[in-house]
């Protein structure tokens, strides 16, 4: 095993963190999203007090936030956020299927690679965004030591080489909050590094990949005691170039308030955008589950998203940093949304914080350590994310790239009939384990005999006349 995967496996553990608890007066935490929440709850055993910053109002309750804009897309909690979640707030699985999360096991699940199933290998916990969001912040709002401000951060005030308090401003009026601690999880258009710029640092090097995707997701009415479609309770789809489809591929969950959740998403199209095509789209050309789940009253309407690139700052290559300032989330990495890597690499971030405040490290000097454990979780998510659309982009991978992405192709092919190859994948892909362990000597072999194994057939879309409803659209041909 790599040094790498060693690291990962250390912070992703569920075991209580180790060592002795730094101990802060105060701590400032810039944006109240799932991974500002997270690093308010650890940073709540180290800290008197800690002041969460948000522009959004916290007190509407589970409801899409102007600050989330992909928020009312479908989110997946993967299995190693879930084992963070647990690790932080005990019982969090079991409070939120209690207040309406689905739970589903692997045998209700089903993942389709241009129509070929294979089943799930992990139980998961479904429910939108805004629900997640909002247990985790009720849970944190509980805490004595947290609370909360509504304001938008303007500016950091730095002296004698680290970072002092934040600057900032609510309903026209400005504000200071001193800080021994100051988390950046502002997200993706965090200000912080052009902040440092401003200041005479250095800002972290930004570092882009294309995805050019866009998203459509839809409500649909889930009766009571349906728990299911023909025995599919949650799916996946991928959909390859050349197929002749406008999809990349499609997701549907059970979520909440007993509804469904449908995603499409397509690469350099907009796929979905009205009731009527998303319809006709689930029906005709992904496999046989999501008609069905399409036949549904729609509730709503059609909310779509375009996402251009996945980016990451590498906090770790900037010469000059102030001390005492740190940063999770997506103001560090975000990847393209298809892969649900985001609120499971907040969460393994918030384990990286935790760790580095019980390693002995001096807050006086620039977190580095904090920034060398966190790189090992984002090249984990970057290297499964990007590749994935490199390939989509004809990005051609180089040099030691590119043994490394013929031999992931070979074993994702082998997890549509392997069950050993595919519970190593769904470990990776899960944010359980590092990239790396899928190379191991073992993995590749079962993968390379995995190519003289028949394979299964496709499953065939749903013939959209014969489906009855209000939502009902001719068949192909029709006029």
């Amino acid at each position: 095993m790599t040094s790498a995967a060693r690291t990962f496996a250390a912070i992703s553990s569920p075991a209580p963190p180790p060592g002795n608890p730094v101990r802060l007066e105060r701590a400032v935490v810039l944006g109240g999203s799932v991974a500002g929440l997270l690093a308010a709850r650890v940073l709540a055993e180290h800290a008197e007090r800690v002041v969460v910053v948000e522009r959004d109002p916290l007190d509407t309750g589970p409801v899409a936030r102007r600050g989330v804009p992909q928020g009312r897309q479908v989110h997946a909690l993967l299995r190693g956020g879930a084992q963070q979640l647990e690790r932080w707030f005990p019982g969090f699985a079991d409070r939120a299927v209690a207040a309406g999360a689905q739970r589903v096991l692997p045998a209700q699940q089903a993942l389709y690679a241009d129509g070929v199933g294979k089943a799930g290998v992990s139980q998961v916990l479904c429910a939108t965004r805004p629900f997640v969001e909002h247990q985790v912040r009720e849970l944190v709002r509980d805490l004595p030591n947290v609370e909360f401000r509504t304001g938008r951060a303007t500016g950091l005030e730095v002296s004698g080489g680290a970072v002092r308090a934040v600057r900032g401003e609510s309903g026209g009026v400005g504000f200071r909050e001193p800080g021994d601690l100051v988390v950046d999880a502002s997200g993706r258009a965090s200000r912080v590094p052009d902040q440092l710029a401003a200041a005479g640092w250095d800002a972290p090097p930004l570092t882009r990949q294309a995805t050019g995707i866009d998203y459509a997701t839809a409500l649909f009415r889930r009766p009571p005691g349906q728990h299911d479609e023909h025995g599919v309770r949650v799916a996946a789809a991928l959909v390859s170039p050349g197929t002749g489809s406008v999809l990349g591929g499609g997701a549907f969950t059970p979520v909440e308030g007993d509804r469904w959740i449908v995603l499409l998403a397509g690469y350099g199209t907009r796929p979905g955008g009205t009731a009527e095509e998303f319809v006709r789209l689930c029906r005709r050309d992904l496999p046989a589950p999501f008609g069905r789940v399409a036949s549904n009253e729609l509730l709503g309407d059609v909310v779509t998203h375009h996402q251009g690139d996945s980016r990451r700052r590498d906090w770790t290559a900037a010469a000059r940093l102030p001390a005492r300032l740190l940063a999770v989330g997506d103001a560090v990495s975000s990847f393209n949304p298809v892969y649900g890597q985001g609120m499971s690499s907040a969460a393994l971030h918030a384990s990286c914080l935790s760790a580095f405040l019980r390693s002995g490290a001096d807050l006086d000097d620039p977190a580095r350590r904090f920034f060398a454990l966190q790189r090992v979780v984002v090249d984990a998510a970057w290297t499964v994310s990007t590749g994935g659309d490199r390939a989509r982009t004809g990005v051609p991978p180089r040099g030691p790239e590119r043994l490394a992405a013929g031999l992931l192709g070979l074993v994702v092919d082998a997890t549509v009939v392997d069950p050993v190859v595919a519970r190593a994948f769904d470990d990776v892909t899960q944010m359980v384990e590092h990239p790396a362990t899928l190379l191991s000597p073992g993995v590749v072999w079962r993968s390379l005999r995995a190519r003289r194994l028949p394979r299964p057939r496709p499953v065939p879309p749903l013939e959209p006349a014969v489906l009855p409803g209000p939502t009902a659209l001719p068949a192909r041909g029709a006029g």
